[in-house]
């Protein structure tokens, strides 16, 4: 009889945790639209000649820091599908209309590992060689990964301090 409600607990938990993991989604999705700020961040499309302002900087693993210290938000499909990695140097067209298009101006030396995917505190995790790297929840939705899946990650070669990693593949 006790195992009716536990069952029922476990099938719950999982629910809603299913449902905070299709929430972020929806909300990272959203923000890789608008923008934090509300505007549109969004490529209007690939034109070769985009006039507007131009700037560069430095993918912090989710943002990009521009050499005001100001953050431009990054489409997180943009950052998972490109396999941008901390330190990646940026360049960022804001288009006339408001459009931002960015493009990989500086791959920093990169160094694949493999770990295995956790999640914790609402965000994911790929633990490898006894560290912790964050990883963007467009990679884990992108890849199709599930907590305790092993997955090969990109990390830069130089920066033994990185927090944040790309996907290279699932395993």
């Amino acid at each position: 009889m006790s195992e009716l409600p536990e069952k029922q607990v476990k099938r719950l938990k999982s629910l809603i945790t299913e449902a905070e993991t299709n929430l972020a989604a929806a909300k990272e999705l959203l923000i890789s639209i608008i923008g934090d700020d509300g505007s549109v961040v969004t490529p209007t499309n690939s034109r070769e000649e985009v006039s507007g302002k131009v700037v560069e900087g430095v993918f912090d693993g989710q943002v990009m820091i521009g050499p005001d210290g100001k953050s431009y938000p990054v489409p997180a499909n943009y950052a998972s599908k490109s396999k941008l990695v901390e330190g990646d140097i940026l360049k960022l067209t804001i288009a006339d209309d408001g459009g931002f298009i960015y493009k990989q101006i500086g791959p920093i030396p990169r160094k694949q590992i493999i770990g295995t995917l956790t999640q914790h505190d609402g965000a994911y995790y790929v633990e490898a060689q006894a560290r912790e790297y964050r990883i963007l929840l467009a990679s884990v939705t992108y890849f199709r990964i599930n907590i305790g899946d092993q997955v090969t990650i990109i990390i830069p070669e130089d920066n033994p301090d990185a927090t944040w990693a790309a996907v290279e593949a699932a395993l």
